[in-house]
């Protein structure tokens, strides 16, 4: 009996010195934004355990990922998605035709996709509460995706971007309140928030103004008052909720970011006055530039999207990307977001060219798409960079993006949570 408990003992020893190492070409170093050569990971069960520089004696228990010739960085951080749906021609007809079990299936899909891709966490940013079922899936074992942190459904005020029964004829518009994300006045505002709380959401998403493909005649008009922002964000703060706030128009920018939201989504007609507000109040900004492309393009297709939204995407789709360049180079906070969905989902990485076009260069993308983005989740002690004691998050692309920013299209390994779902 003490022989066979010593060799249970001596059997989990064994097993838990069990490391998995990975050798690594260049490495990303997100933090100091060099690329370094001759670095090994050594991962221990789902945590990175350390980083050596130069040769790493490993032992036969060891499961070795020869990296080499690729470069390594952490796993990516998309701040803005919408998991639950996929743009198409057919959209605003699905929303009749569809069923949350349609969805849900399409939705695993997209997810898997996406980590594919290497996204190996993101924000969504609004939909049914199908959402948090696709969440609880991966975080369960059952599908394939990203770390999901979601918002839920949207909050919006009567007729606003969130509003799920624009568009409708008036015996079915009904009047959706704070359980649909839909509030007006502070009281209500509040509830909604409590009701996000109460549906397992991670975070609060507000539609502050317009949108481009909600069927509504506005896409920059301010939708909530700032005291609702203020009521909002109080409400969130005491849930542990952190709050981004679609906005395309300066007015409701100013009230986004004075009610004291975490980040400001678009920021299509961000004004000077805007960026100094949020540079002084540290808010971010998640561009969502392959959003703009693609709704401008998508515009031009006849019959693509309802008469009222074909205005609106061509005005403010095209602007995105230089509203982003001003807003770089003047200094405000910048955490990637793509608003995957608006496009097909694993072209997500196309934001890093749409970045770089206009000056931003790969370290400092790279560190939008980690550090800052993790910063913004509230996670920097567990995501956002290649570090001891942080979830092993590790992706690799063929090739090297410093000199040829397309190769992050190019992904060859992709780990999550110390799991490989990719490799070459």
């Amino acid at each position: 009996m003490k022989y066979f408990k010593l060799l249970l003992f001596v059997t989990f020893i064994s097993f838990s010195q069990n490391k998995t190492v990975i050798k690594c070409g260049k490495l990303a170093d997100v933090k100091s934004g060099k690329m370094l050569e001759n670095q090994t990971i050594i991962i221990s069960e789902n945590k990175i355990e350390k980083i050596v520089s130069g040769n790493y004696e490993t032992k036969s228990s060891d499961v070795i990922y020869d990296l080499s010739n690729y470069t390594v960085m952490p796993g990516l951080i998309d701040m803005h998605v919408h998991v639950e749906h996929q743009t198409s021609a057919k959209q605003y007809l699905e929303e009749f035709t569809l069923n949350d079990a349609d969805v849900a299936f399409r939705s695993v899909g997209y997810v898997k996709t996406t980590l594919r891709s290497g996204f190996t966490s993101v924000r969504d940013l609004g939909g049914t509460g199908v959402n948090i079922s696709l969440r609880n899936a991966i975080d369960a074992g059952l599908i394939e995706g990203p770390r999901i942190f979601t918002a839920g459904k949207s909050i919006a005020t009567t007729g606003g971007h969130a509003d799920p029964t624009n568009g409708y004829r008036k015996d079915l518009m009904g009047n959706p309140g704070p359980e649909d994300g839909v509030a007006n006045g502070v009281d209500e505002c509040v509830k909604a928030v409590r009701q996000r709380y109460k549906d397992g959401s991670d975070c609060i998403k507000i539609t502050a103004s317009g949108g481009v493909l909600s069927v509504a005649k506005s896409g920059e008009n301010s939708q909530f008052t700032i005291e609702e922002i203020q009521a909002i964000v109080q409400t969130a703060k005491d849930y542990g909720f952190k709050v981004a706030a679609h906005c395309h128009g300066e007015e409701a920018m100013k009230r986004a970011v004075l009610g004291g939201v975490h980040s400001i989504e678009h920021g299509t007609y961000m004004s000077d006055e805007v960026m100094k507000l949020m540079k002084e109040r540290g808010t971010y900004l998640v561009p969502t530039i392959a959003a703009g492309k693609a709704v401008g393009a998508f515009a031009k297709k006849p019959n693509y999207y309802p008469d009222v939204v074909v205005p609106k995407a061509l005005a403010i789709g095209p602007k995105i990307q230089s509203t982003f360049a001003r807003a770089y180079k003047s200094g405000v906070k910048i955490a990637f977001g793509t608003d995957a969905g608006v496009y097909e989902h694993g072209e997500n990485w196309k934001e890093f060219i749409y970045m770089n076009e206009v000056g931003m260069p790969f370290m400092e993308i790279l560190k939008t798409a980690t550090v800052n983005a993790a910063d913004l989740l509230g996670q920097s002690d567990k995501l956002g960079a290649l570090e001891s004691g942080k979830f092993a998050d590790i992706i690799a692309v063929d090739g090297n993006p410093e000199k040829d920013i397309t190769v992050m299209g190019k992904v060859v390994f992709v780990m999550k949570d110390g799991k490989v779902y990719k490799t070459n």
